[in-house]
């Protein structure tokens, strides 16, 4: 580039194209865009093509070279060489700057309105005037543009007409009242398509004349309110008759596809026109006729469709025949084709079919994916207090919703239930006899724990004379759930209790004893709510007679709007309209189609603290950041406090909290299986770690024997996120993975690493019970020195230190291989390291009390590691020291913060106390806001702290029939290799 003057023309174009593969591989070019701007002004068209092509690719609207083109592609679009209007056309279009539509519009313009120019030379100008407007629509000057418009719309040529047409569906989006004259135009435009009149055969698609054309003009006439003229409005409905009719589901896919997109724009131009009822009949029906086929995408668009008619009147009836139809969509594979069933039954429910909607919806609750349920659970809940019959099936419909998904229904649920029992003397004494039939389950959710000792604290009473209802027996039920319930239950089973006790009569004394015991327990909880209310009940129930007005049933609530039915209208759903709607809009704005991600760049997902230890801060999910960070942790010495610590403790705090910092004896068999009680977990301690820790080896019968140690490059993933998981002679797995919150992505690498094909490729996925996985199709053949990928979704659904297992199996000439594999989705993964001060830490560690939520053990065979070794070992499993909290410079204080979908972010602390003269045993304390998490992540670092000696493995023998292969440079399985390093 520096002897730029001395190069010939074609060295010149030769370089600037070369610039430009380096741009398309990847790289950043930051060199030689005045070189390339300045082939713009070469005179022959070689070298000027190269200067427009590659400066559009390289340079940005606001980039200062292109100040200098102005003048050059000004005299390009106003001269008489049409190649190079077009190639001055083009580049303005695709970059599309406000200088440009400053001094460039008003000659694009005057191109497009030329009947000199050909029609090619006027298709571009239209579009390139579209491009200027959508960026700069305060720039581009279109006042008075609407007879030239309607002059534009008599175009014979197809391509300027589509051109055309594009442009006049950005200018009626902006003030469609400035362009009524265009609108017989667009209806005739139509009328001429669906006659099939003039159309050329190279703008005729699989039989369908211009259908990109025909869209375009629906879209346009869709912004106009309404249709004032008889004679316009009944020749579009003769076409829009038509178009109606003569559309069929064929097997030609693309001809469908063509077909189709004309087909629902003109149902959308349908229901804007508000047309006679036995046209809106008729659209019904060939979208019930659509939602039947076999076709996923057919099936989808004819159920979002007939979702946006139920807001046309007196079309909703015609609708409920399909009902059973749109039922069996809940059941698809395709998930949007699930979300689109479900808003279609919720927006078509009413008094008539609600009963047999919201059944169907409790049945369906059962297998619905964990994304729909939130969702499903609201709808069915306001579709029932909408539309009861009666209230008792009111509260049969809540209770089964509480049963079925308790995790995803909000308090306000709940808190309705409440309102309206509270309000109807006649619902009290059933709703008090069910919510007693569910609670004599042995599993019951903690919500329905809630709702039932609200309801039998206040109205149990009225079930006295029924047997197995005594106030003993209903406290007895109640009073068997305290312990599995968390902090926030606990005051409204303290409320029940001491309205159990007003209501005995007689006074029974034993139970008298029982509730008031429970209340001076209770009075130093150090839950303030818990307290106080445990505290004042034990005062009120002394009080004897008055006791009766003090504890009186709760007054009626006054009426207002359901809270349901308000969350609905402001909580944005993704319905089918509103979809319809952002993607106009987007049409509308830009050129291309934005998908954006669920949670924002580098964000994370909202806190939602459980238990008593709230959430201090979330993390960036920015691994940079995070790694950064981990570095900065790892490179301070331990011990040393940090400048929050503006007065360090003259005492050792955790020394205060925990006792002292001796390394004492493990704990007995009896605080053992106290834990393993409170826990919730389903097995003991040994079933739990068992299924853990058990590697999945190679099967016996196998005669090809694995290249490496299958374990080691396991754990290995488990540590990084990229890897081989397994090699043989004859093929390769590998891993790429990314983890956000309680969600991962995995790839699957699958390399051929041989000359002939893998056939009978079989690949499956086993997870366990608390990952949800999902592998996409996996190819039964892969072919020679070929690669493929399988992409895996993870969700994390609650903390659990099992391994998900890839039961892998394929044939290679006469060797059949089988193989079970562990996937690397471990307990780590859905950690994010996050760094706390001390007055963020000692708070939380002080408010919990002691297990389940904090346990201590004494672990000892540990491996003699010095303390660096130690930090930098947590560090790799995203466990962040926080150095300056323990001034003990032996011991270790960290910190991170797991996500699963059913706690969200929970943040964990974790102390480690290490004896000098002993490096082999250790004290470990953990605590979070979750005892199962607790557990599972004591037994995790232990897992890795201690170290199990494992038996020697024999050689094993070389197979003689099998030659190692030789593997290229070029082989897939060495370019995998290369990628995943």
């Amino acid at each position: 580039m520096f002897f730029w003057q001395g190069l010939t023309p074609y060295e010149k174009k030769k370089y600037v194209w070369k610039m430009l593969y380096i741009y398309m591989l990847g790289y950043d070019v930051d060199f030689g865009h005045m070189e390339a701007v300045s082939l713009i002004s070469a005179p022959k068209y070689p070298e000027k093509q190269v200067g427009y092509i590659v400066t559009s690719s390289l340079l940005n609207e606001n980039h200062d070279f292109l100040r200098l083109a102005i003048n050059t592609v000004r005299n390009d679009i106003i001269g008489r060489n049409e190649t190079f209007q077009c190639l001055a056309l083009t580049m303005v279009g695709n970059i599309g700057g406000r200088e440009f539509a400053e001094s460039l519009a008003p000659d694009v313009q005057k191109l497009l309105l030329s009947s000199s120019c050909r029609p090619l030379v006027r298709k571009k100008a239209a579009l390139c005037l579209l491009r200027l407007f959508r960026k700069n629509p305060d720039v581009v000057n279109v006042d008075g543009w609407a007879d030239r418009m309607a002059q534009l719309l008599d175009e014979r040529d197809l391509g300027v007409l589509t051109s055309s047409v594009s442009l006049l569906v950005a200018l009626v989006s902006n003030n469609h009242e400035a362009y009524w004259t265009c609108l017989p135009k667009c209806v005739k435009i139509l009328e001429r398509l669906a006659r099939n009149q003039d159309v050329p055969q190279e703008y005729t698609y699989y039989g369908i004349p211009s259908p990109w054309l025909q869209v375009k003009t629906m879209r346009a006439l869709q912004y106009f309110p309404t249709i004032e003229d008889p004679n316009t409005r009944r020749t579009l409905f003769e076409v829009l008759q038509r178009i109606l009719m003569g559309t069929d589901v064929v097997k030609n896919v693309n001809k469908n596809n063509a077909s189709h997109a004309v087909l629902f724009e003109a149902l959308a131009l349908v229901m804007h026109l508000d047309a006679e009822k036995e046209m809106m009949s008729q659209c019904v029906a060939l979208l019930g006729k659509f939602i039947a086929v076999r076709e996923p995408n057919i099936r989808y668009l004819g159920l979002e469709n007939m979702t946006r008619m139920l807001m046309v009147a007196d079309v909703q009836e015609i609708i409920k025949r399909h009902q059973a139809q749109i039922i069996t969509s809940l059941k698809d594979p395709d998930i949007s084709i699930r979300r689109r069933a479900l808003d279609l039954l919720y927006g078509m429910c009413d008094v008539t079919n609600a009963k047999d909607i919201v059944e169907e919806l409790l049945q369906y609750l059962n297998s619905a994916d964990f994304a729909m349920r939130e969702e499903l659970s609201l709808k069915a809940a306001i579709l029932a207090e909408k539309f009861a019959p009666d209230l008792s099936w009111y509260v049969d419909v809540i209770l089964q919703l509480i049963d079925k998904a308790g995790d995803f229904i909000s308090d306000d649920i709940w808190f309705r239930v409440v309102h309206f029992v509270t309000n109807n003397d006649d619902l009290q004494p059933y709703a008090a006899a069910k919510a007693k039939e569910y609670l004599d389950k042995p599993a019951v959710h903690e919500k329905m724990v809630k709702v039932s000792a609200y309801i039998l604290g206040e109205y149990s009473h009225l079930l006295a004379q029924r047997p197995g209802c005594s106030p003993k027996e209903i406290f007895s039920i109640l009073h068997e759930k305290l312990p599995t319930v968390s902090t926030t239950t606990i005051p409204i089973l303290l409320s029940a209790y001491a309205k159990i006790l007003m209501h005995t009569q007689p006074p029974d004394q034993a139970l008298q004893n029982q509730i008031w015991a429970i209340f001076s327990k209770y009075e130093s909880c150090i839950e303030a709510e818990i307290q106080q209310r445990a505290v004042e009940y034990f005062a009120l129930c002394q009080k004897g007679a008055a006791l009766m007005d003090v504890f009186a049933e709760m007054p009626k609530f006054p009426e207002r709007q359901s809270s349901l039915i308000r969350k609905a209208e402001d909580v944005e759903l993704d319905t089918a309209e509103q979809s319809a709607i952002k993607l106009r809009a987007q049409q509308q704005t830009s050129n291309a189609l934005v998908v954006a991600d669920q949670y924002p760049a580098n964000g994370a997902p909202p806190p939602a603290p459980i238990g008593p230890l709230s959430l201090v801060k979330v993390p960036s999910m920015s691994s940079t950041e995070d790694h950064n960070s981990t570095d900065r942790a790892s490179s301070q010495e331990n011990g040393t406090l940090s400048k929050v610590d503006q007065q360090p403790p003259s005492a050792d705090l955790l020394s205060d909290i925990l006792g002292p910092l001796a390394i004492e004896g493990p704990p007995g068999s009896t605080v053992q299986s106290e834990h393993n009680a409170n826990s919730g977990l389903e097995g003991g301690l040994d079933a739990v770690d068992g299924s853990a820790i058990v590697p999945v080896e190679v099967e016996e019968t196998n005669t090809v024997q694995p290249i490496g140690n299958i374990a080691e490059r396991f754990h290995a993933l488990c540590l990084k996120d990229s890897g081989v998981l397994y090699e043989d002679p004859y093929i390769q797995i590998g891993i790429k993975a990314e983890w956000r919150a309680h969600h991962g992505r995995l790839v699957l690498f699958l390399g051929n690493k041989n000359t002939a094909p893998v056939i009978s490729v079989q690949a499956l996925i086993l997870p366990p019970a608390h990952l949800k996985m999902e592998l996409s199709l996996v190819p039964d053949t892969i072919p020679p020195r070929a690669q493929v990928q399988c992409p895996l979704e993870v969700v994390n659904l609650r903390p659990s230190r099992d391994v998900a297992v890839l039961d892998f199996s394929y044939k290679f000439g006469a060797n059949m291989v089988n193989v079970k594999l562990r996937i690397p989705a471990v307990l780590n993964k859905f950690f994010q390291p996050i760094s706390v001060s001390a007055e963020e830490f000692f708070p939380q560690w002080r408010s919990l009390s002691g297990p389940p939520l904090k346990l201590q053990e004494v672990v000892r065979g540990v491996r003699p590691m010095p303390l660096p070794e130690m930090t930098n070992l947590l560090n790799s499993f995203r466990i962040m020291i926080c150095p300056g909290l323990d001034p003990n410079p032996n011991n270790l204080v960290a910190s991170t913060t797991f996500y699963s979908e059913s706690t969200h972010a929970i943040l964990c602390l974790v102390r480690i106390e290490t004896d000098p003269a002993d490096r082999t045993q250790l004290r470990m304390t953990l605590a979070s806001g979750d005892p199962t998490l607790t557990f599972e992540l004591k037994e995790f670092i232990k897992e890795q702290l201690v170290s199990i000696p494992s038996a020697p493995r024999a050689p094993a023998a070389p197979l003689a029939a099998q030659p190692a292969p030789q593997i290229p440079a070029n082989d897939p399985a060495a370019l995998l290799a290369g990628l995943l390093s």
